[in-house]
């Protein structure tokens, strides 16, 4: 293995803190490395691989389409692309899709749709209202977006005409709401910011506020949709309608797609106003019809639900025999963290990776779970198995360095 990680540090970049870890082929929720050793993988490719690793459902649509047409330009139409959108439609509260290739393209897009829309019905607004710790993306836009200093603070100066309020404050959404403001910009759940979940009745006093302001409210569903939370899309956790939405991780299943969805009053966008060479072909669409359809079709939004439960409810049990270490376990659905007093998170993930279970050390003091949404009951209970084991190692060799 160690020969893989020293190719990487000769010709790769230096952008990612990888695990020693060197994946060599999946199935289902499990992986294994180059040495042959298993793993139960928690971390789903950071919530994108909601049917698992080399679902036979997306081998047999991927390999169909690419014996038949895998690309071409958006000058055409082509029916992969328009059976997508349309399920899209069907299946949320939006009227009209845009399909790109990421998280941080659909973001970007839905940016510009936003500063349209000022434009044309608030007299050129541009500014967007944003949250402190929340993550929209690493292209410059969607940087500028996000409400995290560390991720910036070496890419400035950013682009302007965005302001970052406390997350869950709907006063403070309100004080920074002024002539020029075209939409406030949420995800439903934090997840790189930690897994933080709003206040109650948070996001319905943000869409009441933006209805009588007259602005957009766009929800950054990119990792909380496709059943993450327990429902299709988070929104649908708190009872609300954006006016534009963007998606992708799960939406693809494990290919890079992405979109942003829009409400028909919020349907701006003209002919020469945005564009992708890759967005939308028929690939990817192939790929992401039949992973969605999957999902519906067999229930996996209501298994997720109640394998979400069991996590969490195992994970409760772990904190109570381990209450001077775990300070809190959080989230929603299969979108979960486990808090700790302590900064052991770097020290628990090399635990886990040793113990054959794969988790995402989301901050210093936090470890992320985020599983395919048809793992099965006996995973998660062997993964918390796990997790407990590795924990305890972990804090006999913080004791022993001591």
């Amino acid at each position: 293995m160690n020969q893989y990680i020293e190719t990487e540090k000769q010709f790769y970049m230096g952008t990612v803190r990888r695990q020693p870890v060197v994946i060599e082929r999946g199935q289902g929720t499990r992986v294994w490395d180059t040495d042959g050793k298993e793993y139960l993988d928690f971390t789903a490719g950071w919530a994108v691989d909601c049917l698992g690793h080399s679902a036979p459902v997306m081998v047999e649509a991927i390999s169909k389409q690419a014996a038949t047409l895998i690309q071409t330009s958006n000058q055409f139409y082509t029916l992969p692309q328009l059976q997508l959108v349309e399920w899209l439609v069907k299946n949320s509260c939006l009227d009209k899709v845009f399909l790109c290739n990421s998280g941080a393209e659909a973001n970007e897009g839905a940016i510009k749709l936003a500063r349209k829309y000022g434009r044309d019905n608030r007299n050129g607004a541009v500014e967007i209202i944003t949250a402190i710790d929340s993550f929209h993306g690493r292209t410059t836009g969607a940087l500028a977006a996000t409400g995290n200093a560390n991720y910036q603070a070496n890419f400035l100066p950013l682009m302007t005409g965005f302001v970052h309020v406390p997350f869950g404050d709907i006063d403070a959404i309100k004080a920074a709401t002024n002539e020029g403001t075209c939409a406030v910009m949420l995800e439903p759940v934090q997840g790189e910011g930690g897994v933080i979940s709003p206040p109650d009745g948070y996001l319905k006093a943000v869409r009441q506020w933006c209805d009588e302001q007259g602005i957009l409210l766009i929800l950054d569903e990119i990792q909380t949709g496709v059943g993450r939370l327990g429902t299709m899309w988070g929104y649908e956790q708190f009872d609300i309608e954006p006016d534009v939405m963007t998606i992708a991780k799960a939406m693809g299943g494990g290919v890079p797609i992405g979109a942003f969805l829009c409400k028909d009053a919020c349907d701006v966008l003209r002919p020469g106003d945005h564009g992708s060479t890759y967005g939308g072909n028929a690939l990817t669409c192939a790929a992401s019809y039949a992973v969605l359809n999957h999902v519906k079709e067999e229930g996996l939004v209501e298994h997720g639900r109640l394998m979400g439960e069991r996590l969490k409810g195992k994970l409760e049990e772990v904190k109570a025999r381990h209450e001077t270490t775990i300070k809190e376990v959080r989230g929603m659905g299969l979108l979960l963290a486990v808090e700790f007093y302590e900064p052991i998170s770097g020290e628990l993930v090399t635990s886990c990776n040793a113990g054959g279970l794969l988790l995402n050390p989301v901050r210093p003091t936090a470890v992320r779970f985020m599983p395919p949404l048809n793992i099965s009951e006996p995973e998660v209970d062997i993964a918390v198995d796990r997790f407990e084991r590795s924990l305890e190692d972990a804090l006999q060799r913080i004791e022993k360095a001591k």
